[in-house]
């Protein structure tokens, strides 16, 4: 059977599985029910149900089941929400499920006043700890539970572009360095572990590179802003300030270059990371340092820069010791998101190659027959998760985008900063 075939059959078997909240309620899921979680919940799952819809692959009736059971209840909002739970997860997933002009309007106006006063008093007290000099924490700026994810929010709404500049003039003033204690530091660093809490282990801190929780993020969106168009002063030397630490950090093994996950105060001072390279992971690995480069290098016409991201990805999905550093299927850290972001990737590149990678890559998914993969991906003795971000809709969605080779129709990926 083709291929493409294959994936487009084990997506539709996920889905399947994912029919209805009621079918996965009884199950003894790893993240527990948080039906307004993008990343392990209800809205998550609704986006897998929206984009197949979309594509005419799937019923309406699945995505309205699913957000109405995300919103039950009301929207979460305050202190705790970001991108990945409540009001703004609300608002992406309603704006991706917008198929025609009015869907949805009455409730994202009412999510937008939520998301504007979150992004607000986030900027404020953001500025407010830099005017104090003080190391601001992972959740301030990364993707997940940060401004650049709901910079991406604003972004893939597209109605708010003067407080999505807010966000990029404050994504440029973290990226200038500091001075601490006679020591320069990225103004990204954090007096905390990459866990986001104190920790002996790391008693200086550490500056994190990630796309989920470091300076990936803000890279990724800087980019892909000024990739529309939509631009601050100095971005373009804050994107190149980022890509300079990148290039400080980059380790060049017998498998291509890599960079590490984050650097501790005793790595800044010998110029040494730690051993690698690890998995080469969205979250934090090869694959979305690679494709966040990429993007930088696109939007500032550096062909040099663009060919040696896209070699490096290319060289870390045919590395066996990589590869096998990758364990699950998920989109975060497993070989669903290795995959996405090659095709993203393959889709931008001016290196050839990276298509030829998509098969292996997919096949610890494609390889299993559809019945066992829902079993794997949603069995409660295997810790299901049915979510986007480490589970089967996360899985499913790649599985669709391969299937269908086309660019998503609901920008279902700008969650992710990879497109």
């Amino acid at each position: 059977m083709d291929l493409r075939e294959t994936a487009r059959l084990a997506a539709g078997a996920i889905a399947d599985r994912l029919a209805a909240p009621d079918d996965v309620r009884d199950l003894d899921l790893k993240q527990g029910w948080w039906p307004q979680s993008l990343a392990h919940g209800a809205v998550g799952v609704a986006l897998l149900h929206i984009e197949r819809a979309r594509a005419e692959q799937g019923p309406w009736q699945r995505v309205h089941d699913w957000l109405a059971c995300a919103v039950d209840g009301g929207a979460v909002g305050g202190a705790d929400a970001h991108l990945y739970y409540g009001a703004p997860a609300l608002a992406f997933a309603l704006h991706s499920a917008a198929d025609r002009p009015g869907r949805y309007a009455r409730a994202l106006s009412t999510l937008d006043t939520h998301v504007t006063n979150l992004v607000c008093t986030r900027l404020r007290a953001a500025h407010d700890r830099m005017d104090h000099g003080e190391f601001p924490e992972l959740a301030e700026f990364d993707t997940i539970r940060g401004l650049s994810g709901l910079g991406a929010l604003l972004l893939h709404r597209g109605t708010n572009p003067d407080l999505l500049r807010n966000v990029l003039t404050y994504l440029v003033r973290l990226t200038e360095p500091v001075k601490h204690d006679g020591e320069l530091l990225p103004g990204w660093w954090s007096h905390l572990a990459p866990s986001g809490k104190r920790s002996p282990d790391y008693p200086e801190g550490h500056a994190n590179n990630g796309v989920a929780h470091g300076i990936g993020g803000p890279l990724a969106l800087l980019a892909l802003t000024a990739r529309q168009g939509i631009t601050v002063p100095n971005q373009n030397e804050a994107i190149t300030r980022t890509l300079n630490w990148l290039d400080r950090w980059q380790q060049d093994g017998p498998a291509g270059p890599w960079w590490p996950y984050w650097i501790t105060r005793d790595q800044l001072r010998n110029g040494q990371p730690g051993p690698g390279p690890s998995r080469p992971s969205w979250c934090y690995g090869t694959a979305g340092f690679a494709r966040a480069q990429q993007l930088a290098a696109l939007v500032t016409g550096d062909t040099h820069r663009q060919h040696l991201a896209e070699t490096a990805l290319q060289q870390a999905m045919t590395d066996p010791g990589q590869r096998n550093a990758t364990v699950d299927l998920s989109l975060c850290h497993g070989f669903a998101g290795l995959a996405h972001i090659t095709q993203l990737a393959a889709a931008d590149a001016i290196t050839p190659g990276l298509t030829n990678c998509l098969p292996s890559l997919l096949a610890p998914i494609t390889d299993t027959a559809p019945d066992t993969l829902v079993h794997t991906l949603c069995s409660p003795a295997d810790g299901g998760d049915i979510g986007l971000l480490e589970g089967a809709a996360g899985t499913a969605l790649a599985l669709h985008a391969f299937s269908t080779e086309g660019p998503s129709l609901s920008g279902w990926d700008s969650c992710f900063l990879t497109n």
